[in-house]
């Protein structure tokens, strides 16, 4: 189990530092209601932990593990994206007042760590689900994403992975099971709860992974290969047998440029890709422009980073979401 405290880069810790200042100065307000997963949450009992999270995707797990004995608030709020996000002096404020903070890592939410930092947050434990997990096998991220989380740590140290390891569902078991041990170590008044509630949870995942393997089995071969918005769903890829020949954007916030654009639609056209898969929280301009070049279709919006509205307002919906589409476009 990873469970540190986070460093940070100066460069970053002076922008939050200044942000921090001003709450600290004049804000005590408290977490919106857009940062709550939405999905079945219990109302926390009067000594629930208080837990941050990055992203809604995470909050949900925390609270389908926590249950009652955990409050939680999601940092990027529904709809948002974890990619770019900036955060506001009330997230300073928020993460200030957190008991454990809960973030994926791999470089995908490493803001985190700034702002924990300057908020003085050396003693809140941070636990990063991503990192070092057994039997996981890492796949290659892009420059942006990891490029600075290693700096002089473990075996990966120099390494950059693609961080979106939950949209395999067994590897977000071992999330799950090592959210578990943290809220344990955490709180160990609530263990029993703690584990038990892991345990039907676990048991759910395991049902929605067969589920999803049985459903993905019914793709035929010869459409398997698609374009994905970006670099989100290699580990969905490889644990549901698709092949992803290309991304629409290299990282999110970087529209493609005109020759990447003409490079992608080459590409579309010599891997006879089948669909062109959007996601729910990004503009689908430059998808549209490959749509209509090479004719390839662009079928259902895909969800990652966060959730949304019923049915995808939780993890097992959002997961049981994109299988669907998916199986739907590709028959």
């Amino acid at each position: 189990m990873k469970l540190t405290s986070r460093r940070h880069r100066a460069t970053s810790a002076a922008a939050l530092g200044s942000i921090l200042g001003l709450v600290l100065a004049a804000c005590t307000g408290t977490p919106g209601s857009s940062g709550q997963p939405t999905a079945g949450v219990p109302s926390p009992a009067p000594d629930a932990l208080r837990v941050v999270a990055t992203t809604t995707v995470l909050a949900d797990m925390v609270q389908e593990v926590g249950g009652e004995h955990v409050s939680v608030h999601s940092l990027v709020p529904k709809g948002g994206e974890v990619h770019t996000f900036d955060p506001t002096p009330s997230d300073a404020t928020t993460v200030a007042d957190a008991q454990l903070l809960v973030m994926n890592g791999l470089g995908l939410d490493e803001w985190l760590g700034y702002i924990a930092a300057d908020a003085g947050g050396g003693n809140i434990p941070v636990v990063e689900l991503a990192e070092d997990l057994e039997g996981v096998t890492y796949l290659e991220g892009d420059e942006h994403e990891g490029e600075d989380e290693h700096e002089g740590e473990d075996e990966h140290e120099g390494e950059a992975f693609n961080p979106h390891l939950w949209l395999n569902v067994q590897y977000t078991i071992l999330y799950v099971e090592r959210l578990a041990d943290t809220l344990i170590e955490v709180d160990p008044d609530h263990a029993d709860a703690y584990a038990a509630r892991a345990a039907e949870y676990v048991a759910e995942l395991e049902e929605l992974d067969s589920w999803a393997r049985e459903q993905m089995a019914t793709i035929p071969d010869e459409n398997r290969r698609v374009i994905s918005f970006h670099e989100a769903f290699p580990y969905f890829a490889q644990a549901y047998g698709l092949e992803i020949v290309g991304t629409v954007i290299d990282a999110p916030g970087q529209d493609p440029s005109a020759g990447e654009v003409t490079a992608l639609i080459d590409a579309v056209r010599d891997e006879e890709a089948v669909a062109i898969f959007t996601e729910a929280q990004f503009p689908t301009t430059a998808a549209e422009r490959i749509s209509e070049e090479t004719g390839v279709d662009i079928v259902g919006e895909l969800y990652n980073d966060s959730l949304g509205d019923a049915p995808v307002d939780s993890y097992l919906g959002m997961m049981r979401w994109n299988v669907e589409q998916v199986v739907e476009a590709l028959q």
